[in-house]
This record gives C-alpha cells, sequence and structure tokens, in this order.
C-alpha cells in the first residue's frame, strides 16, 4: 500500500539521519531497564519469561529493554533500518529477539492469544484503520494480558499554523477523512511520512469493541512556562500532543443494544 511504503522510506531516512526515534537504549537505562519503561508501574513485575510484542517499535529502545529485563520478546516494525537497530543492539548485548518486519495492522504472523504484553509507542497515527490494529492485538493478546500504547492526540494532528498573534489554528477538520495534509506546523509531525487522524471515539472507544477494559489514561505533559511561541513547550501549553493508555485483554463478549460489548472473565 502506498501509505506503507512512504512511512517505510520515512522512517528509514529518519535512521540515517539519527533522528532521536533512533536511539537505542544506553547502558544507563539497562540497569533498571523496567523504571526506564515504565514510571508509572504499568507493566507487571517480574517480565521474566513473559512473552512481549514491541509493536511499531523497532529503533533498538524498546525491545532491549524488555530483553534486558528477562522477558521474551518480538519486536514487529515497518522500517528494516529500524529494525537493523534492534538487530544490532540485541547482538552486542548478546540478547535474543524474534525481529519481525511488517505492518501493525497485520500480526497474522503470530498465533492467537500468544503474547502476555503489548507495547506500543506513538504509531498508530501511520495507519488508516485502527480497527484493524486493535483487532489484531486483541487477538493475539492472551486473555488478561496488558496493552500498553502512546497516541497522537486528534487535535494536536489537527493544527495546522499560528496567527500574527501567536493563536494556534487548528484547521484540519475534526471529521477528516484520508491522509492529513502538510502543514506548517511540524512540531509533532514526522517530514515524509503519511499520517492519519483517529478521533476518539476511535482510540478510546475502538479499543473497548476490540475487547479491552481501559484501566488507565494519562495525557504526558510537554508543557513549560518560558516556552517560545511554536516551540514544543509552549505548544503544549494549550494543545496536548499526546495520550498514554493502559487497557487489559478481557473474555466474555455478550450482545447490548444489538452490539457486541466484552466483559470481564
Amino acid at each position: 500500500m502506498d501509505y506503507q511504503k512512504k512511512n517505510q522510506a520515512a522512517y528509514n531516512q529518519l535512521v540515517r539521519e539519527g533522528s532521536p526515534f533512533a536511539k537505542v537504549a544506553t547502558d544507563q537505562e539497562c540497569v533498571s531497564p523496567l523504571d526506564t519503561l515504565d514510571s508509572r508501574g504499568w507493566i507487571p513485575r517480574p517480565v521474566h519469561g513473559l512473552k512481549v510484542l514491541c509493536l511499531a517499535a523497532g529503533g533498538g529502545w524498546q525491545s532491549i529493554l524488555y530483553a534486558c529485563a528477562g522477558a521474551d520478546v518480538a519486536v514487529l516494525d515497518i522500517s528494516e533500518e529500524m529494525l537493523a537497530l534492534d538487530a544490532r543492539e540485541a547482538e552486542r548485548r548478546h540478547l535474543t529477539m524474534q525481529i519481525v518486519q511488517g505492518s501493525m495492522d497485520d500480526l497474522s504472523m503470530f498465533a492467537d492469544r500468544h503474547f502476555d504484553i503489548v507495547h506500543q509507542p506513538v504509531s498508530s497515527c501511520y495507519i488508516p484503520d485502527i480497527m484493524a490494529m486493535y483487532r489484531e492485538i486483541s487477538r493475539v493478546l492472551k486473555v488478561g494480558g496488558i496493552y500498553i500504547s502512546q497516541h497522537k492526540q486528534p487535535t494536536s494532528l489537527q493544527l495546522t499554523h499560528r496567527t500574527h498573534q501567536e493563536q494556534y489554528v487548528l484547521g484540519i477538520e475534526y471529521y477528516h477523512d484520508g491522509a492529513l495534509p502538510v502543514v506548517p506546523d511540524k512540531k509533532y509531525r514526522e517530514i515524509g511520512t503519511s499520517e492519519y487522524l483517529h478521533r476518539w471515539q476511535d482510540l478510546v472507544g475502538g479499543l473497548c469493541r476490540a475487547g479491552f477494559v481501559l484501566e488507565d489514561l494519562v495525557e504526558p505533559k510537554r508543557a513549560g512556562p518560558d516556552g517560545t511561541p511554536g516551540g514544543t513547550q509552549h505548544r503544549g501549553r494549550f494543545i496536548p500532543p499526546y495520550v498514554r493508555m493502559k487497557a487489559r485483554r478481557v473474555e466474555t463478549k455478550i450482545l447490548y443494544n444489538e452490539q457486541e460489548l466484552w466483559l470481564p472473565k
């Protein structure tokens, strides 16, 4: 698909440019890998022997930390150059992991109810159909398994530019369909990618409809009092860029008002 090829090429280029998205785990971070990954205590301790899928998470950071903590790790990403960092760091640290090139909305290479944890950094914005991804994650997670994810907030993706009075303009409609247009504001947009706006009914409602119970939701603060207009800290005072969620895969499906709903076992 065109959007997959475009995003693959864009992330390959980010690796070549030394992007922050391609920074591998440091020795210091690997000393306490779960604390590095999880400041909120969402990840069960210990993870030794647990099967973990690092989804759309190539780059030699997340997979390495989980493997250092003793997890049985698989990492999937569309960019072969991001995955090359995982392979390089795994070899350097004498770690074993499964490295798979593919799209986050097609996990057909993995068996049903295989993983204990799926951990996904910001990436759902690169696919048009988030429900296809949620269904696949639901399928490969064990009942009771944890899904930790971070997403771009829809309002942040609506932002296009600033006025002469340094006011932020939401120039993209909330119900925009299709790939987002290129805009002047690029603080949370990766150059060369195809991105899609997923509304809250998709981000949260879709998660519930796919068989998950939402256990926690936070908005990482990216704001500061001294930020200059247009900068990350100033922008974050008005428009939060991200949402982070912890969800659990549940078991029982019922029919309510002609809709299928999932309930905890």
